[in-house]
């Protein structure tokens, strides 16, 4: 519908004909505009970069991992090599001292940050193969076969996780090693059969979450006029969730497995130092902690590097993990 204006019905309001003259250039500029136009990923992208803390715990992440990965590579020493020099406090050989077999602690921490990092990364991309698939089913099968796996997950989360992750780490290891001789998994032997059960056990019981919540962002999703748009275009169900719904649910996802890396660390370092994650002689930051215990009154700086580094870790990544959720969540802006 068009609306037309007429000048003259505003005289009776006391606007004359000479009032209703273009702005000029000048009056136009002095006119408060709106901001630029940008896109969701920009957006959030800016709205994170306001976040100071979330950077400095990028930073220090991003160097704890080049010092991961370059450190045993430019160190003269291995990881499990024994220096005859077995004193325990710091030294120009070994500035951060060596342990009691006479290894040096530095490059064991580096290789344990590597493991604990391999951990958290790969049960993320465990976690995510299997959350995702699992809540999207759910989400888009909708009816019977939602309320089914759905209870299947609640289910799922009564049962005390750690109690059966400690009990599956005990139970696995022995077939562990038994499928890692056969020579088709030859390739998977140097990572050891405790820290392939510590990956299995660990996305086993941490996907629950992420099914959930990939769920709910999909159900709200797909009452959008998108979705049933395309549903009346004839397109599949198949390319509905991969083209339509998972792409505008990536910011719930996102966050999700975020939040699963500190998670899958720290539980990584509880059972190793428990005795039941990585095997000897490869160390892990939980194992570093539980050899430095007989130690402890002579040699405290043993405990505490493992211990403040997988401390440093998990915090970067929750730090991180809550500026993420700030800026991708609109519900989140002031």
């Amino acid at each position: 519908m068009a609306y037309s204006f007429d000048p003259d019905a505003l005289i009776q309001y006391g606007v004359s004909q000479e009032d209703l003259i273009p702005a000029t250039d000048t009056q136009k500029s002095s006119m408060d505009t709106m901001r630029e136009p940008v896109t969701y990923w920009r957006d959030a992208m800016r709205r994170f970069k306001r976040n100071k803390l979330a950077l400095f715990m990028l930073a220090l992440l991003t160097v704890i991992i080049l010092s991961a990965i370059l450190g045993p590579i430019l160190s003269p020493y291995t990881y499990k090599g024994q220096s005859t020099d077995v004193r325990q406090g710091p030294s120009l050989a070994h500035p951060l001292g060596t342990d009691k077999l006479g290894r040096d602690i530095f490059v064991r921490l580096m290789f344990g940050t590597r493991i604990s990092l391999l951990v958290g990364f790969v049960t993320m991309v465990l976690v995510g193969l299997i959350g995702i698939a699992y809540g999207g089913i759910a989400a888009y099968a909708g009816g019977l076969w939602d309320d089914l796996m759905m209870r299947f997950v609640d289910l799922m989360m009564t049962i005390p996780s750690m109690l059966i992750i400690i009990i599956l780490s005990v139970v696995a290891r022995e077939p562990m090693k038994a499928l890692l001789a056969n020579e088709r998994f030859r390739a998977f032997a140097s990572l050891g059969p405790g820290l392939i059960s510590v990956f299995l056990v660990l996305a086993l019981f941490n996907w629950l979450g992420l099914a959930r919540a990939v769920r709910g962002a999909l159900i709200t999703n797909r009452r959008q006029e998108y979705v049933l748009v395309a549903e009346g275009m004839g397109a599949s169900s198949k390319w509905i969730i991969v083209k339509h719904l998972l792409p505008n649910s990536i910011g719930v996802i996102i966050i999700n497995l975020t939040a699963i890396i500190p998670g899958a660390i720290m539980t990584e370092s509880f059972l190793s130092f428990i005795g039941l994650g990585v095997a000897a002689p490869v160390p892990s930051l939980g194992s570093m902690a539980s050899d430095a215990l007989n130690g402890i009154v002579s040699f405290p700086q043993n405990m505490i590097y493992p211990a403040a580094l997988v401390s440093l870790i998990i915090m970067s990544f929750n730090v991180i993990g809550d500026a993420l959720r700030d800026a991708l969540d609109p519900k989140m802006r002031k």
